[in-house]
Formats: C-alpha cells, sequence, structure tokens
C-alpha cells in the first residue's frame, strides 16, 4: 500500500508538472497576452520544481524542510501542512539530477524573477527569449529522461507561427532592446552572465539560439520543412552566408587599462581615472581568469569588451552625478 501511495502521488506531482509547463508555453505563445515574461517564469518555476518533488518522491529523497531533533525529526509546517523545497534548494542538493547548465539557467530566472517583481518592459519577452526557449526544452529533455517518453511535452506543442519575416531592420530593431531594458535589470543580467565562464556562457542548456534563412528545395515535400539543422562541415552549409558562422576561437578584441579609461571619459566619466580603475578591478576581482573579463598576454594584462560595458554599467548606477549625457 506503500508503495502505490508513493507511485499516485508522484504522477499526481507530475501530472501537475506538464499541466504547469503546457500553460507556460502557451501563454508566452499567445499573441493577446503581454504579461509573457512573468507568466512563463511563475508557471516554469513551478513545472520544475512539482518535476524534481516528483524525482524525489520515486527516489525517496526527503524534500521537506526539517530540522533534526534528538530523537527524530521536527519538519516545518504553515497552517498545518508541510513545508516541501523550493525550486532553488531542489537545485541546490547534492540529489538532484539536473546537470550544470540548466540549473544555471533555473537559477537565472529565478533572480530575474526577484528584479522584475515591480518593473518589467514589454522587450525583455524577445530579449531574454533564448533563455526561455532554453527552459522549455530542457523540461521536455528532463521529463523525458527522468520518467519516460511519454511523458514529453513536444508531442503536443509545435513551432509558433510568426504574422511577418524577419527583416534586418526588424533584427535592427530587437538589437536596440538593450538600451530599453532598466538599469537595475541590466545589471542583474551582466552580473550573472560575468559569473559564468564561456563554456556555461555558450551552452544551448543556458539559451537557445537559433538561425533562420529562406531556402530554396528541389525536393518536393521538403519545401514545408520549418526548421532543418545542418552541419557546418555540409555541403548545404556553403550556402549560407560565411558571416553568418561564428568561429568558436574567434579573437576577441583587447583593450589596455588607458583604453578603458578613454572610453569612459568619452561616454562622460570625466572624473574616472586610472585609479579608480584601478580600485574598480581589484574590489570585484576582475583579473580573474575565471570571470573572463580580460587575459593576459606576454605579462601585459588586457581587457575585454565585457569588462569595458561592466565599467560603463557600473559608472551610470554609481556616479551618475558626474556624467554630462549625450
Amino acid at each position: 500500500m506503500a508503495t502505490r501511495r508513493v507511485y499516485s502521488h508522484k504522477v499526481a506531482l507530475l501530472r501537475s508538472s506538464r499541466e504547469a509547463a503546457l500553460a507556460a508555453i502557451q501563454t508566452y505563445n499567445n499573441p493577446l497576452i503581454t504579461f509573457k515574461t512573468e507568466t512563463f517564469i511563475v508557471l516554469m518555476v513551478m513545472a520544475w520544481t512539482y518535476l524534481l518533488h516528483a524525482h524525489y518522491r520515486g527516489a525517496k529523497v526527503e524534500y521537506r524542510y526539517y530540522k533534526q531533533g534528538t530523537k527524530r525529526r521536527m519538519f516545518d509546517r504553515v497552517d498545518g501542512r508541510h513545508r516541501y523545497w523550493d525550486l532553488a534548494k531542489c537545485l541546490k542538493v547534492e540529489q538532484c539530477p539536473i546537470d550544470r547548465d540548466t540549473r544555471n539557467n533555473l537559477q537565472f530566472l529565478l533572480g530575474l524573477r526577484h528584479e522584475i517583481e515591480h518593473v518589467k518592459p514589454p522587450q525583455l519577452d524577445t530579449y531574454l527569449s533564448g533563455r526561455y526557449q532554453a527552459c522549455a526544452l530542457n523540461y521536455n529533455h528532463y521529463v523525458r529522461k527522468l520518467f519516460g517518453a511519454r511523458y514529453g511535452l513536444d508531442q503536443h506543442l509545435t513551432y509558433s507561427i510568426q504574422f511577418a519575416e524577419l527583416t534586418r531592420q526588424q533584427v535592427g530593431v530587437m538589437a536596440s532592446y538593450d538600451e530599453a531594458i532598466p538599469n537595475s535589470i541590466r545589471s542583474y543580467i551582466s552580473r550573472f552572465d560575468d559569473g559564468l565562464n564561456d563554456d556555461e556562457m555558450n551552452s544551448k542548456r543556458y539559451s537557445r539560439r537559433l538561425f533562420f534563412t529562406d531556402k530554396v528545395v528541389g525536393t518536393r515535400g521538403q519545401a514545408d520543412r520549418v526548421i532543418e539543422f545542418i552541419s557546418p562541415d555540409s555541403e548545404e552549409a556553403k550556402e549560407v552566408p560565411k558571416e553568418r558562422w561564428v568561429p568558436k576561437d574567434t579573437e576577441k578584441p583587447k583593450f589596455r587599462a588607458k583604453d578603458v579609461v578613454r572610453i569612459a571619459h568619452e561616454d562622460g566619466f570625466a572624473s574616472f581615472g586610472m585609479y579608480q580603475h584601478t580600485q574598480l578591478w581589484k574590489n570585484t576581482d576582475a583579473k580573474n581568469p575565471a570571470k573572463g573579463y580580460g587575459v593576459e598576454v606576454c605579462n601585459h594584462w588586457f581587457w575585454y569588451q565585457r569588462w569595458v560595458d561592466y565599467v560603463l554599467q557600473h559608472l551610470s548606477q554609481t556616479a551618475p552625478e558626474t556624467h554630462s549625457g549625450h
């Protein structure tokens, strides 16, 4: 009987998890809803929480909060009910079955949820869509991996239909969304991303990036295929403009400290000098290679664009009175 109850409760948790995930994706794809980011994050957090509760239930991992007494556990309760682990706790425990990059994606969304409680620009729905897409695909991967392919959501969903083609002008508008994102949210995104190494940052489980191009096919039946994945080494890849392929080992632009100071001056922060720059990188441990802010070459340190962006963002928040603006 006990085994049957565990199975029944696990299935109930899994059912709730899948419903929350489907509701999140359907809401995000609904053109009549503008409250996309908030709704998606809340529902997907619930979906992942129930998913992990179902896993822990089946694995016989205690996922209720408690304090260990001298003889027995003292469970935390709210209105007489047990307190179960929230998603942050589910991701931290040793028994968590989720990989590093998927955890990074979920931890980012958890932090973003707190940042947008009082302010959220509509541009955020598009600006961070790659991370939402990764979250949805990661969920489908793990629900299938942990509970079987029959529980996958891919059988219920398809690609959303767009009303217009993506033109260069539209892509340019989306790229300009960065300026419309409030400083507090941009600062959060920058802090979180700066804490990741290059492999984590570029992982498809952290953020999913897709490349679309019109294609004319010679075989009937293939022309209606919306998305096709091709290898960079294939014959078809040769038809894709070379500027669309980004080599992994592309050399990053490098800046000396005096270049960073000069850029800050050009941006209106006249009081920012070499001393302030030195204090800033020391206080933030910016020369730690794991942070990806720069690199040492022949005993000389050079800064990447990421550090320049961080400096300007830091100055805009901490020294607005010195910024002349333009």
